[in-house]
């Protein structure tokens, strides 16, 4: 039995009274065993790293806490109803969104994972964490480690050397838009003032069927319509649900951390009658700039300030699915409240700021890095020609005319440290050997689509980004303080252009973040400066949960149906 049969035929071990996940305050006694070492205070730079601020290039250097986040997973099945329909879910602790891990810029971070499922592989990805000097932590099943087998555990460390808002997600299969999915709050000095952190706001697209279910569909006749669309994990859906609500003080200013965790759909973000000013794109804090409404693509992050300057009263929080290039049942319904203190809760009457439907990333213009870095001469330019066949009847991309795969039993971290190992050419491999050298990445497309395209183990620089256009050369570039970020949109019939150094050792995956393309196929890897991987590897861990998996996959003969990612 292959694993895209396995889910729809599970019984559900939690009781189908399970609600989702509280509203984003911060984790619980039971999350987190450690003491922040200072108060933060977000009106003005915090003291908390020394000489470190937010001028730091913090791509060269980062400050040391000696803090240790200690956190405790356990991925469970789960019947879960967030917007009042009852499914089958994969949960973190039993919620979605699962807890969010909070921590200080320079703090280490400990999470123990514990794969409770029943009948499935896991693995935990860091989104945006750059990994510096721990790639076998990068948590990517068939990349950087075998996927834990079921009742397995595994502990994964990472250093904070980035500050802002992420999230993490499962990276086996379409295990993550199951449920197995939770923010990352890295506290650390901010671009304007502010009086209180909301904490994360999670978007996502829900569908009433399990992703695996849905996979065949989606690979023969195109995605899925989703259902529904969840803030923070609640919304409604017909009769049932309900919507997710914060409450604001008049003459206050509030951080909302705003994460697109969806599997296929970009939204436009905003709060009815308020104003924004965006602070960070991803985990890079920009210059502050003011709009109504924010355009965020699947993996993106925007962090965002907002006064409460209107009457007090309920006003709408919108999440408003791009049909450019998604479709959903509830597209102007997906909704949450924002209440002002000392007004009863209610249903609101605000309007809407009109918009465009589009599935195009913020103006570049927009996107001024607060830390000014420019780009250096490519050493490596590497032309990505994006493309779309049909094996077997179903949808396969492909990248230079090879759709990729791996394995999960043999992932391409241990085979870099394999005297000797071959390298298929579905694999998408590139290498990079030159130390602190220039990279340039350009995707082109001719397909009428927009994808969300993330690297890992970097941030990246746009260079460029055009729709119905091909790159010819360089002058279509800007290397000058270009936005930096870990997913940027491929536009449709045009191109993508990144740089990055190579600065982390390592074996990085590189993908469309729509998570049907993924399983179809849509990625590269980068092996990177492969001589130093090993000294930074724990092949110890590495090796025997690799062991314990191929254990668990030779006894039940379970059968790897995807790209392996």
């Amino acid at each position: 039995m292959g694993f895209l049969a396995l889910l729809s035929g599970l019984t559900a071990i939690a009781s189908s009274a399970l609600v989702a996940a509280a509203p984003y305050g911060g984790p619980s006694d039971l999350d987190i065993r450690a003491t922040k070492p200072c108060q933060f205070n977000s009106l003005t730079n915090p003291t908390c790293w020394g000489n470190y601020s937010l001028s730091t290039n913090w791509y060269e250097d980062a400050p040391d806490t000696g803090v240790v986040r200690e956190y405790w997973f356990t991925l469970v099945n789960s019947t879960i109803s967030p917007d009042g329909v009852p499914r089958l879910s994969l949960t973190v602790n039993g919620s979605i969104p699962g807890p969010t891990i909070e921590a200080d810029w320079g703090d280490t971070v400990v999470v123990h994972v514990t794969n409770g499922l029943a009948n499935n592989g896991t693995s935990i990805h860091w989104h945006g964490i750059r990994q510096k000097g721990s790639v076998d932590q990068d948590g990517v099943a068939s990349i950087t480690q075998c996927p834990i087998a079921p009742g397995k555990k595994m502990t994964y460390t990472w250093k904070a050397t980035q500050y802002g808002t992420t999230w993490y997600h499962s990276h086996f299969s379409l295990q993550a838009w199951n449920g197995v999915v939770g923010g990352i709050v890295i506290r650390g000095p901010a671009s304007a003032p502010y009086n209180e952190d909301k904490g994360v706001i999670a978007l996502t697209d829900w569908l009433h069927q399990t992703t695996d279910a849905l996979y065949d569909t989606a690979s023969t006749a195109g995605p899925p319509t989703a259902n529904n669309g969840l803030i923070n994990g609640l919304n409604v859906y017909g009769s049932g649900g309900s919507r997710y609500h914060t409450s604001f003080q008049s003459g206050l200013s509030y951080r909302l951390r705003i994460v697109n965790t969806a599997i296929d759909t970009m939204f436009k973000f905003s709060i009815d009658n308020h104003t924004m000013t965006v602070i960070a794109n991803d985990l890079v804090p920009i210059k502050p700039f003011q709009t109504n409404m924010i355009t965020i693509g699947i993996g993106q992050r925007y962090d965002v300030v907002v006064k409460a300057d209107q009457k007090p009263g309920n006003y709408f929080m919108r999440a408003i699915p791009q049909l450019t290039c998604s479709a959903n049942e509830m597209t102007l319904n997906i909704t949450g409240i924002v209440n002002y203190n000392g007004v009863a809760l209610a249903t609101p009457t605000s309007k809407g700021y009109a918009y465009v439907d589009d599935c195009n990333d913020e103006p570049m213009a927009s996107l001024v890095p607060y830390v000014a870095l420019n780009v250096g001469d490519a050493s490596t330019t590497d032309v990505l020609e994006l493309g779309l066949s049909i094996v077997n009847s179903f949808f396969k991309w492909t990248i230079n005319s090879n759709t990729f795969l791996s394995d999960w039993g043999e992932p391409t971290l241990q085979k870099v440290l394999t005297p000797d190992a071959v390298f298929d050419a579905q694999e998408n491999i590139i290498n990079l050997n030159e130390t602190n050298a220039w990279t340039y990445l350009i995707i082109e497309s001719q397909l009428g689509l927009n994808h969300p395209f993330h690297l890992h183990g970097h941030d990246f620089f746009v260079l460029g980004q055009q729709a119905s256009a091909t790159y010819t050369d360089v002058s279509q570039l800007n290397l000058t303080n270009p936005p930096r970020r870990d997913v940027a949109m491929l536009p449709a019939s045009g191109f993508l252009a990144i740089a990055f150094q190579n600065d982390n050792p390592g074996v990085w995956l590189a993908h469309c973040h729509i998570g049907w393309h993924t399983s179809q196929g849509f990625a590269l890897q980068l092996v990177e400066r492969s001589s130093e991987i090993k000294p930074i590897t724990n092949t110890v861990g590495l090796n025997n949960t690799c062991t314990a998996w191929n254990t668990y996959q030779d006894t039940t003969g379970l059968i790897q149906e995807d790209s392996g990612v």
